[in-house]
């Protein structure tokens, strides 16, 4: 019998061997197989130090399964793996090995780890070696080896030797890792490494083309990603020990063997003439795209980026119709106004003649039939969630939607957006996929499936938040990457070129701010009252964020008195900021507005019955009425302005009373700060006497208190600016990028800098000859400091894209490959993340909802319902009896199906719960996770702000069950 079972368990090695191999960890393994003689130890420890671990392993197993056994070989061999430090090792031989798919999305983290080790051991190794070491990756042997190779031997040597022992963790280890590299404060590495926030289903439809923060995840793919040529696992591979950890030059195949350019079926040849269409700079950066490649052009605002898309799209489409093939081509855009901005400025007006050109946008019905729309046309332009959204149509068997094999050309608007979960970089990703399938299907002499030329448009891809050039360039050619560009290509704009005047004004501090001492002494009295010390200034974004903390952390714990009163300061920080930026009366006004929404929560619209008002909410509304006479009256005395608003007013005066016609655009943090410096300006006479005539243009998100602007109001207020209405726009970052604002001379920062893109972006702005550039600094806003930095990056930038350009093309196209091969496995790790989380969904039963003011339990997740895969109602009579509903006129929204008009509120407290919807003529309560605390198996949870972030599947609303009950309820009413 004893000889059967050693017969099985050698059979169990050995089929294991491949694998074990490359996670048993030899060295230490080795100290506890006392069954093994010395003599026979000694050729092991020879290869190990010779050969590294994966043949010393081989040796090893080859040692253990060797006739005569002693008795409880097998037992011994297991639990040295266990003492060892090779628990996944162990795994394999008790029968207990990681399920298929596990095991395949821990050889992708393996993977992924070896190819960005040239990166990742830049760590600070003693800081995550102590870190790995508390959280289970690392034991005393592997921390003691990892810290003494630092110390002798350097940081990465050390870093080399970590890398090599977690990865033969147990699966999950990666998280783990991730989650070390940001608290360690790596937050390059961590991003490396696939630690960005992961995407999201899209929705269905149109309701996610009109949500801005909608975003995306492909569906899972049978696809493999080949990583070497030889057999899976070899002494080079995945789990390699040496202190090297290097890239091996054969880590994956070329992906550069199937150009574009043939995928998409472009001819060679340019255009043999050219009708004076272009400018010679922007023909010289159009040459590569006419003969078919793949390439990123990169010009200022206002150089005709798009003039030069229109061009390179009427010759592509040329070429094909003269070989008698089709094309098609797709403009994709990633903001609503420039789908009819293009199409009626640039494209149709250009092409209409030979071509059918078409636009399709959230604020279209021909959305809803967008694959017949792509049929007819020769050129669409479309934002890019609609044609994602279509694509994956297609993928899912939904219908036939679109594939990227009927398209020829895309055109990517503003392509610096194409990274990270963005939703061009979830179309690019799938263009990447099937690249590197064709590959496969090429070397299998199959027939390929044909790819789109790719064209982006871009009047700066920015560093993202690099400090090096090393880093700037690597940011750019990832960006190169995800478009699959053979080039980026610049010119200098020569006689072309407007030169623009700069200038950075900064604000003198008050003398005196006594409407701020007032707002101040009431923020402190709050603060004594709640028992808080906040450590941050007054009147800073860094006390806005931790005002937001200690009320999602008050929720949490519920502590009413605390949530009321950190929403309060928050409010009043704001009202402090709008004091320091615009008018003190329209800071009053702010914190008066606020005050009478509260004192309205607390009132029924019947006003019969009052809503409980706790002794903190008491305290907090008398404290604003002590105070609300005195602020009115600081508020009307001119002399304690800010000396921003001052500048603000003389620059404007100058740039109209020197300029025969004056045409400008103002850019601000806020919409609230958009409105009322539009609503100043108007009130000024000395502005109406030289002939300003302003306006705001806002953004059309519901993120903000301040109500959006729709599609058709941004419409209307830039085509009065275009034609001379309006010559003043105060604008936020809506107006940055990608509208076409023509002739502006002169562009003014208030208070407000972002990055280096956005910079460049709002000076593209001043078109016009002879235009200038003004940053108006504000108090506690930091903004002439991050300007500085801005025009260092920007600098940076140019000499990256500049060291970019001077690569040869091999080595280029070498680098392209590795970031590709990256993506496409952090996007396989996602998706298989993804599913394992789906998987790990709650059940609807664990989940229970309080309201996020006064705690009481709302209601059970068995009570939600979705309606479009997006809208969560709770139909129930019993959650009916909780809530009152109010009529809020900003929250109006029609759509085919459904409109909601009005608020739900908490009947206790008075806390706003949603909103109340019709649906297919039923009226539906629709619940705002926000504004809940969310409990989900005794574990409560804050801070969830959508939907999508709860790991819980609710089931669909039945419509026709729920009119049915409806109708048999009003049958029984009428019958009585």
């Amino acid at each position: 019998m004893a000889s059967d079972d050693d017969e099985i368990h050698e059979r169990l090695i050995e089929g294991f061997t491949e694998r074990l191999q490359h996670i048993i960890n030899v060295e230490e393994v080795l100290g506890y197989l006392h069954f093994i003689e010395t003599a026979r130890k000694e050729p092991i420890v020879q290869k190990l130090n010779t050969e590294g671990n994966a043949s010393a392993a081989k040796l090893l197993i080859s040692v253990v399964v060797e006739k005569p056994h002693t008795e409880g070989w097998f037992r011994a061999f297991v639990d040295a793996l266990h003492h060892g430090g090779s628990k996944l090792a162990a795994d394999y031989l008790e029968s207990n090995p990681p399920d298929p798919e596990v095991e395949a999305e821990n050889d992708y983290c393996v993977q992924l780890i070896q190819l960005l080790a040239p990166s990742l051991v830049d760590m600070k190794t003693e800081e995550v070696c102590n870190h790995c070491f508390s959280r289970h990756l690392l034991n005393d042997v592997d921390k003691d080896k990892i810290l003494a190779e630092t110390r002798n031997k350097g940081n990465r040597n050390g870093a080399s030797v970590l890398l090599s022992r977690i990865v033969r963790c147990r699966p999950g280890w990666i998280s783990e890792f991730q989650e070390i590299l940001r608290i360690t404060e790596h937050k390059h590495l961590y991003e490396l490494t696939g630690g960005s926030p992961e995407c999201i289903k899209p929705k269905k439809g149109a309701a996610a083309e009109d949500n801005p923060e909608a975003e995306s995840c492909q569906g899972e793919e049978s696809m493999e990603i080949t990583v070497t040529e030889g057999p899976p696992y070899d002494s080079t591979g995945l789990y390699a020990s040496t202190e090297k950890f290097s890239i091996m030059e054969n880590l994956h195949p070329d992906l550069s063997d199937c150009p574009a350019a043939e995928a998409a079926g472009t001819t060679k040849e340019g255009p043999k003439e050219t009708d004076g269409f272009l400018r010679d700079y922007q023909m010289e950066v159009a040459q590569p795209a006419l003969k078919g490649e793949n390439i990123i052009i990169c010009l200022p605002t206002g150089s005709g980026k798009t003039r030069v898309a229109v061009y390179i799209t009427q010759k592509h489409l040329d070429s094909r119709r003269a070989e008698g093939k089709s094309g098609k081509v797709v403009v994709l855009v990633n903001k609503i106004p420039l789908v009819e901005q293009h199409f009626s400025t640039e494209f149709w007006p250009s092409l209409k003649h030979k071509y059918k050109v078409e636009r399709v946008s959230g604020d279209s019905q021909l959305k809803i039939s967008f694959t017949k729309t792509v049929e007819r046309n020769d050129i669409i332009i479309c934002t890019a969630q609609i044609l994602e959204n279509y694509l994956e149509r297609a993928d899912s068997g939904e219908d036939e939607g679109v594939k990227l094999s009927d398209l020829t050309l895309i055109i990517i608007d503003e392509c610096h957006h194409t990274q990270k979960g963005g939703v061009y970089n979830h179309i690019m990703m799938r263009y990447l996929k099937q690249k590197h399938k064709n590959i496969k299907l090429k070397k299998a002499e199959k027939k390929l499936v044909p790819l789109p030329q790719i064209l982006g448009l871009t009047a700066s891809p920015g560093v993202g938040g690099a400090n090096t050039l090393s880093k700037a360039e690597e940011h750019i050619l990832r960006i190169c990457a995800n478009l699959d560009a053979s080039k980026i290509m610049t010119r200098s704009l020569g006689k072309d070129k407007k030169e623009q005047r700069k200038s950075i004004l900064t604000v003198e501090p008050r003398k005196e701010d006594p409407f701020g001492c007032v707002i101040k002494t009431i923020m402190n009295a709050i603060h004594e009252h709640a028992k808080l010390s906040p450590t941050c200034d007054l009147g800073s974004q860094n006390y806005e964020q931790w005002a937001v903390q200690r009320e999602r952390q008050a929720a949490k714990d519920g502590d009413q008195a605390v949530r009321v009163c950190a929403e309060y300061l928050r409010r009043y920080n704001e009202g402090l900021i709008l004091s320091n930026t615009i008018r003190m009366c329209d800071a009053l006004s702010y914190l008066n507005k606020f005050h009478e929404e509260q004192i309205k929560k607390k009132t029924t619209p019947d006003e019969e019955q009052n809503i409980q008002i706790t002794e903190t909410e008491r305290f907090l509304f008398n404290l604003f009425k002590d105070k609300k006479e005195e602020l009115e009256k600081l508020a009307r005395d001119p002399k304690y302005e800010n000396d921003s608003l001052s500048k603000l007013r003389t620059k404007i005066l100058q740039e109209f009373s020197t300029r025969e016609m004056a045409r400008g655009i103002i850019f601000t943090k806020t919409r609230h700060s958009a409105i009322t410096l539009s609503q100043w300006i108007q009130e000024n006479p000395k502005f109406a006497d030289i002939g300003v005539k302003p306006s705001h243009v806002i953004g059309g998100g519901d993120q903000s208190d301040t109500k959006p602007m729709t599609a058709a109001e941004q419409k209307d207020v830039l085509k009065k600016f275009r034609t001379g209405e309006l010559n003043l726009l105060i604008a936020t970052t809506v107006a940055e990028e990608g509208l076409d604002i023509p002739a502006c001379n002169f562009v003014i920062r208030y208070g407000h800098v972002t990055n280096e893109i956005a910079m460049i972006q709002s000076q593209g702005r001043g078109r016009a000859d002879d235009s200038t550039y003004t940053v108006v600094d504000v108090k506690n806003s930091g903004v002439a400091e991050k300007e500085c930095v801005n025009e260092y990056r920007e600098d940076m930038m140019n000499k990256a894209i500049q060291k970019i350009k001077a690569l040869s093309q091999v080595n280029y196209n070498k680098q392209i490959t590795e970031f590709q091969i990256q993506a496409i496995m952090e996007e396989r790790m996602r998706q298989v993340k993804q599913k394992k989380k789906a998987i790990k969904d709650e059940s609807p039963s664990a989940v229970k909802f309080s309201c996020r003011n006064c705690i009481q339990n709302i209601c059970s997740g068995e009570d939600i319902h979705v309606i479009e895969d997006m809208h969560k109602v709770n139909v129930t009579a019993q959650f009916r009896k909780l809530f009152i509903q109010r009529e809020n006129t900003s929250l109006q929204e029609r759509r085919l199906d459904y409109e909601t008009n009005g608020v739900i509120a908490c009947k206790a407290c008075g806390q706003t719960w949603g909103s109340m919807m019709w649906y297919r003529g039923i009226e539906l309560p629709c619940l705002h996770v926000k504004n809940f605390v969310v409990n989900i198996n005794g574990k409560k949870n804050s801070n969830y702000s959508k939907w999508s972030d709860l790991p819980v599947k609710f089931p669909a609303f039945d419509y026709i069950e729920h009119a049915s009950l409806m109708a048999q309820s009003s049958d029984d009413e009428e019958t009585e």
